[in-house]
């Protein structure tokens, strides 16, 4: 039996990278119930890291007694801040070939059968989107031969719905797959990565109270309690640290927040996370005013290296597209960044490439190592002012920023654009439910002239 050793715990975590070339980490190994004939089967745990993902625990049992087995992949990584919802238009058979991880968290729906697995209603799994069919079909032929029995109308109609499930895997009509994951740790494979998916849409969404309740991130009985007041100009002049975790290794790290003017634009919020175990180093930056009426578009014009040195801003709601690379990377991906345009470039590079775990390992193909390296080296040649291309923030929130280079001259390579933004765009910023006429009079507060209190 292997047990997790000593050696490990003190070396730092017990979750590592999967690799095939490590002999010593081997699964752990506990004597347990089947639930198939009651008698004592064996049930195999590796606590592991899924790159580009987060740290999991696959869990194997078999029973050498009747022969039933069952596999489990279940989250070992935090909340993540926002949900996530995954809409996939499953066109071709190709997509039923596309890797999904489901957290037990997630709803999974199929509107054109009018089907629905609930959250928590099944455990965590890493598949595919056929897979996920199979998984469906095979839970509602468990019981068959009782229904036949007992009730062989309903029996009748359930094996009317398996039919249908089974023929959506010959994908001789278009149909949509949509996984809802309150707690942002399930994802589903683009498969033309760095590109812009057209059949897949990835929308994160702020979780309601209920989901957190849920989640067990929220007691039942919590109220929402008004925050204190805070001192603007002491947060202006002061860092405040706080405890968390490090998002690598989850060991206790130290954030330091502060609030800075960034000139010729507005103030933000940058949080910075050191953790001593790891060494790993974080920051990210989040918008110290309010959603603007309006949305920006900044498009610039890369025609000299010394670009690359331009502060830039990229809120969490904000896209970057490289239309000459036919890349666009989607809100939310990145987070929001405080840092320069070649600092960027570094990261999406690191990103779609040096950490993607689709090139490598034998979930890889050649096509798709290929391209994505590729992609890597066009990056680099931007970096170096080899590639004329435009990089273009859009940001339907109106809080990110570029540098003004000629400032407070306009910048000839550089234009900002202000749009109105669209339905769907208000709805992935919240917008949408959002009611603020007569706010003050329902809530007796007076409203005060020049201000608010």
């Amino acid at each position: 039996m292997s047990v997790i050793s000593e050696e490990h715990v003190r070396g730092g975590s017990v979750f590592k990278d999967i690799s095939a070339d490590d002999d010593d980490w081997q699964p752990t190994e506990i004597e347990s119930l089947c639930m198939n004939c009651y008698k004592n089967g064996t049930t195999r745990l590796l606590l592991t890291k899924i790159p580009f993902f987060k740290e999991i625990i696959l869990s194997s049992f078999s029973c050498a007694n009747c022969g039933w087995t069952n596999t489990e992949i279940q989250s070992a990584g935090r909340i993540q801040e926002q949900g996530v919802c995954y809409t996939l238009k499953v066109k071709t058979k190709e997509d039923l070939n596309r890797e999904v991880v489901k957290a037990d968290s997630a709803t999974t729906r199929i509107p054109e059968l009018d089907f629905e697995i609930p959250a928590f209603t099944q455990k965590g799994s890493l598949s595919t989107i056929e897979g996920l069919l199979d998984r469906a079909v095979a839970g509602l032929e468990q019981d068959q031969a009782v229904r036949r029995a007992t009730d062989p109308e309903v029996a009748g109609k359930i094996e009317e719905f398996i039919q249908k499930l089974r023929k959506l895997k010959e994908v001789e009509n278009e149909f949509t797959l949509v996984i809802e994951d309150p707690s942002g740790n399930s994802f589903v494979e683009n498969l033309v990565a760095p590109q812009k998916d057209e059949a897949l849409t990835v929308t994160f969404f702020k979780r309601t109270v209920q989901q957190d309740i849920q989640l067990g991130i929220k007691a039942d009985d919590d109220l929402d309690e008004e925050p204190e007041g805070n001192d603007l100009e002491t947060m202006r002049n002061e860092v405040l640290t706080f405890n968390t975790n490090c998002p690598e290794c989850n060991a206790p790290a130290s954030t330091n927040m502060k609030l800075v003017q960034i000139p010729h634009f507005k103030e933000v919020i940058i949080m910075a996370t050191n953790c001593d175990s790891c060494g790993h180093r974080t920051n990210e930056v989040k918008s110290g005013g309010a959603t603007e009426a309006l949305g920006t578009k900044i498009t610039l014009h890369i025609t000299d290296p010394s670009d690359m040195t331009r502060d830039l801003l990229k809120s969490e709601t904000c896209a970057v597209i490289i239309p000459e690379l036919e890349f666009e990377l989607g809100m939310a991906a990145l987070g929001g960044k405080f840092t320069t345009l070649e600092g960027l470039l570094k990261d999406i590079k690191d990103l779609t490439v040096s950490k993607n775990p689709f090139i490598c390992g034998d979930s890889s193909t050649a096509d798709r190592v290929q391209k994505l390296r590729e992609f890597g080296e066009k990056i680099d040649k931007i970096i170096v002012g080899e590639l004329d291309v435009h990089v273009i923030l859009d940001d339907p929130a109106g809080n990110s920023y570029l540098q003004n280079v000629y400032a407070p001259e306009p910048d000839p390579e550089m234009t900002v654009e202000k749009y109105t933004r669209s339905f769907q765009q208000n709805e992935e910023l919240g917008l949408n439910d959002m009611k603020t006429e007569n706010y003050e009079e329902k809530n007796n507060v007076p409203a005060v002239p020049g201000g608010t209190e």
